[in-house]
């Protein structure tokens, strides 16, 4: 598969289409499971609490995978992230309700680099917070 966006098509300030992810404590389980990180700050409100976290709090992998859905769906290709870093800035709290919690992603192009590659920008919110800083991917288009 390749990048379904053509490098020629895009300039510096296109954004992606964004889109928000629900996050319930079922979804911090099943993540779990999958990853086999079991911290109980992930799934245990009293154990998140003693540690001094408002509450349970999503797996900073799982947050980290989220935020880049918009770029993957966006180009079509998982393979054509070539790069791909992000700094923690504040946990996404889950609370123990229906609702849970909802991270809110949005990316634009901040830069056309060479060889058909481009520098996402990605921000990542959570509860009106920031939770993901410093966040970019580097994608080769089409």
């Amino acid at each position: 598969m390749t990048a379904q966006i053509k490098y020629a098509d895009v300039e510096v300030g296109t954004e992606l289409p964004a889109a928000s992810f629900p996050v319930t404590r079922a979804t911090l389980v099943r993540y779990a499971g999958a990853s086999g990180d079991f911290n109980p700050i992930h799934w245990n409100e009293k154990f998140a609490k003693e540690v001094g976290l408002p509450d349970v709090i999503a797996h900073g992998m799982f947050t980290m995978a989220e935020a880049i859905r918009v770029v993957t769906d966006w180009v079509g290709d998982p393979g054509a992230v070539v790069e791909y870093g992000v700094r923690f800035t504040k946990p996404v709290v889950v609370p123990n309700d229906d609702t849970g919690a909802v991270i809110e992603v949005s990316g634009k192009v901040a830069a056309k680099l060479d060889d058909n590659r481009v520098r996402v920008d990605l921000t990542a919110m959570s509860a009106g917070q920031k939770v993901l800083g410093m966040s970019r991917a580097v994608v080769t288009l089409a």
